[in-house]
């Protein structure tokens, strides 16, 4: 790490833009690599002369050139540096370059997630990434489930009324608790319907009512005690298995559902999709469907609004964990305010998701991003809903 912080600094000194790529990007955010003297840097291409000026006394190779790149290495601080750059490429506008920080210093490199965006280029390197991913997604989700425990019965109270007149306003009209999506379900006499993340059961409730066999899935107890009151309310069963949905296997020996649905604000809870994706496929029967209604990245990633006023406050493309309050945090009385746990979320591109279902097997039919109803929000997409099948 001392060689890293010492040319880190030497290329902020020269004003130099550049970025850790490869093992050693891994390396600088925390994933457990190989040992090995070798360092990777990518510099900016009309920068590549200036670079190699710095490193003289170090006796660099000559540069190699071809129509596309351009390279040299040289030995430093017993490592062997290898720097690479693209012709016509702007380095500090790549959209996976981050910054992390390390004993005070801003290192910049290359996000891990660029290694997942095509695996193929460098399988070993995914391959690493999904490891770390998936021992990180344990702690979160630990984090999020002691969360999610906290109060949560008490504010759905306060959001929905008690369990029986949250039943009499699903009753009334079953259909509106699930607009959007409900167009892309079909009949739903008698189909098995998985419902990952199914938090209160309202919408679950809405599809038993409309005959539907429905099973939610969901980490949180007190969201189960008040899905199951409002059921029985309602007069409808539902199964409610409480569990980390990426454990499902153990849990859920049934394969064939007819259709799988994840809605609202829940991707965010995951720091790797492909996991989430796979399990989805798996629990599909063939021919079955797999509807996601998602509040667009626009709104999450991008746009802050007030009232009419508008302002690009994010950034689109970073893939930075987030921490902040739980969701029914507003519904929360002032006095528990203090006590809330923070959740970690990870917010998503529209593109990274699309591609991530596309690689695990389904097959997507419908796109639909669907437009803010407000009418100081009209031209902004809020929500869009994905439609996929397995074949």
């Amino acid at each position: 790490m001392k060689t890293i912080l010492s040319l880190a600094k030497l290329f902020e000194e020269k004003n130099i833009s550049y970025q850790f790529v490869g093992p050693t990007s891994l390396a600088i955010q925390g994933i457990q690599m190989e040992s090995s003297k070798s360092i990777f840097i990518d510099v900016q291409w009309d920068a590549l002369e200036q670079v190699y000026a710095l490193f003289l006394d170090d006796l660099p190779s000559e540069i190699k050139k071809d129509v596309k790149s351009a390279s040299f290495t040289f030995g430093y601080n017993e490592n062997r540096v290898h720097i690479h750059c693209e012709y016509n490429t702007t380095i500090r506008t790549n959209p996976y370059r981050i910054a992390v920080e390390i004993e005070e210093v801003m290192v910049w490199c290359l996000s891990f997630y660029t290694y997942l965006n095509n695996p193929k280029v460098n399988p070993v390197l995914a391959e690493k990434v999904h490891s770390y991913l998936l021992n990180n997604q344990k702690q979160m989700t630990k984090a999020n489930q002691r969360a999610w425990n906290q109060n949560n019965y008490e504010a759905l109270i306060n959001r929905y009324g008690e369990p029986a007149n949250a039943a009499i306003k699903i009753i009334e009209n079953p259909e509106w608790r699930l607009h959007p999506f409900l167009k892309y379900m079909g009949d739903l006499k008698d189909k098995k319907i998985l419902h990952l993340m199914g938090s209160n059961g309202v919408k679950g409730v809405a599809l038993s009512l409309l005959g539907a066999n429905v099973t939610i899935v969901d980490f949180s107890v007190e969201n189960e005690r008040f899905a199951k009151e409002v059921a029985r309310e309602a007069g409808v069963t539902l199964e409610y298995v409480v569990s980390d949905v990426l454990n499902l296997s153990d849990l859920i020996q049934n394969e064939d559902y007819d259709m799988v649905l994840l809605e609202l604000g829940v991707l965010h809870y995951f720091i790797d999709l492909h996991p989430l994706f796979s399990t989805i496929y798996s629990k599909l029967s063939k021919g079955g469907i797999f509807i996601l209604h998602e509040f667009h990245p626009i709104s999450t990633k991008l746009i802050t609004s007030s009232g009419k006023k508008h302002k690009v406050t994010g950034n689109y493309f970073d893939p930075s964990l987030e921490e902040v309050n739980v969701a029914f945090s507003k519904h929360m009385g002032s006095e528990h305010q203090t006590e809330l746990s923070k959740s970690l979320q990870r917010k998503w591109m529209l593109g990274e998701v699309v591609t991530a279902v596309g690689q695990n097997g389904l097959r997507i039919t419908v796109l639909e991003e669907e437009p803010n109803h407000k009418i100081h929000d009209i031209g902004l997409p809020k929500t869009y809903t994905l439609v996929a099948g397995k074949s």
